[in-house]
């Protein structure tokens, strides 16, 4: 999964260095959980309705009346800024017009998403693909990706993601356009092990657009991700269809059910981390399995290690804060 929009590399590195608004001296638990949010998503330049920050901040059981008193507090004591409807942690106006612009090709990119899903699913022991990073938000940058959440079935990932890979290297000449498939799991181990800000808002946030069973799956198996956003419902899968297996794929499951087929998948693993061990010398082992986590049951491939950058600046923002106090709304 990639970050939740396109991250300017440039833009981080200034945020790291710059010196926070003056904060009241203690937040209350609410006004905190309302900054986390924006801080987080000002890390991609990205501001927030009201109704989104009620999505994607810690506040169970508080009202949108009271969310909204309290994000007026915040505004007026200079913390926040709002721009029309929209809310965030930087006087920049030109965000707002960045999001629309952002959410309009977003627009146009979802129908291609769709189809490239269905066209996914109907691959050998692919049972569920998911849209993740910007589009998943519905924001997509001028150079940015469709990027897929594969679920697969056990003991067969690597294969299913080579012959993914062999097909977008003939056919669609590497492009990653409409065509970026960076995470794997197989439905024995739905469960997303690294549990942490980033890893949560991408797992909460998968838009399911083929596999309807496996998405409900994955919900129940990663409760821990929707812990930090108790206001954020599981996406709606009324329109998302079920796994199919028939004709071509069924005939090549059956042929690749066999122990040669085992034999491809493990050949498969150790010559994709042979290749990326060679191509990413520069990362030491514990970088590498971070940022190209290999597994028999998971393949995970983000070599610019969008997770460490997003996650040491939230950590330098909200370092900047006081603490919230137990009591108050």
């Amino acid at each position: 999964m990639r970050s939740v929009l396109i991250l300017d590399s440039h833009f981080v590195h200034r945020l790291v260095k710059m010196s926070a608004v003056s904060a009241p001296p203690q937040l209350c638990p609410t006004k905190h959980a309302l900054l986390c949010a924006l801080w987080y998503f000002e890390i991609f330049q990205h501001p927030l309705t009201l109704e989104e920050l009620r999505r994607y901040s810690n506040c169970a059981g508080v009202s949108q009346e009271i969310l909204g008193d309290k994000l007026g507090e915040l505004v007026a004591e200079g913390a926040a800024f709002q721009f029309e409807h929209f809310f965030q942690t930087r006087d920049e106006p030109g965000w707002v017009a960045r999001r629309r612009a952002y959410n309009q090709r977003a627009d146009e990119f979802l129908p291609i998403a769709r189809r490239m899903a269905r066209f996914i699913g109907a691959f050998p022991f692919i049972r569920g693909v998911f849209v993740s990073g910007s589009l998943s938000k519905h924001c997509m940058a001028p150079d940015g990706d469709i990027d897929f959440f594969i679920i697969t079935a056990p003991g067969r990932l690597w294969l299913a993601r080579t012959l993914l890979v062999v097909f977008k290297k003939l056919f669609l000449f590497d492009s990653h356009k409409y065509f970026c498939i960076n995470y794997f799991v197989d439905t024995e181990h739905l469960e997303i092990e690294e549990k942490n800000l980033f890893t949560a808002t991408e797992t909460a946030t998968l838009l399911p657009l083929y596999g309807r069973e496996w998405y409900e799956r994955f919900v129940g198996a990663n409760a821990w991700a929707w812990a930090h956003f108790p206001n954020l419902p599981p996406r709606p899968t009324g329109q998302t269809p079920p796994h199919r297996r028939a004709g071509f794929k069924l005939l090549w499951e059956r042929v690749l059910y066999t122990y040669p087929g085992q034999w491809l998948d493990i050949w498969a693993m150790r010559a994709t981390v042979w290749y990326w061990r060679r191509k990413f010398r520069k990362f030491d082992d514990r970088t590498f399995d971070s940022a190209l986590r290999s597994r028999r049951y998971m393949s995970k491939h983000h070599p610019l290690y969008f997770q460490k950058k997003v996650m040491e600046a939230f950590a330098k923002r909200a370092g900047q804060y006081h603490t919230p106090s137990a009591g108050g709304a």
